[in-house]
């Protein structure tokens, strides 16, 4: 399954050409997985990180940018989990204006015990998503 969520270009991710700003595609992207943990996975950013003080911090990623948006655009982002290991995930999420692409981002995140920083294994039911949604 693929999960797929919009954004408007504003000013703030703009630099002063109009033109989206490398660095806040980047917030733009951790807002998409932050959506897609809540939305698909039921485990919001607030239940992490201040309930269970867990996390998933990007331990790798890789941005190809294949066109420069601007302000004013809506970008459709498409986000698919790749793979999945007992402490880790990999995604990767496309970006569309209309048809074209603008970026394609292959992460890794760990899911870790903010306490400690150490790597946590995944628990069921956050793994039975992962694993279902795996393309």
């Amino acid at each position: 399954m693929t999960f797929t969520t919009q954004r408007k270009v504003r000013f703030q991710h703009c630099d002063p050409a109009g033109i989206v700003f490398y660095p806040r595609y980047y917030e733009m992207l951790n807002s998409v997985v932050e959506d897609y943990f809540a939305e698909v996975v039921g485990h919001d950013f607030h239940h992490m990180h201040v309930a269970s003080r867990t996390g998933v911090p990007t331990a790798r990623i890789e941005t190809d940018f294949h066109a420069p948006s601007r302000l004013g655009e809506t970008l459709t982002f498409e986000l698919a989990i790749r793979d999945v290991s007992r402490t880790s995930l990999t995604l990767r999420i496309v970006a569309y204006c209309n048809t074209q692409p603008r970026l394609t981002c292959d992460s890794t995140l760990v899911f870790v015990d903010l306490e400690s920083g150490h790597p946590l294994p995944w628990p069921d039911a956050m793994r039975r998503h992962f694993d279902h949604d795996i393309t």
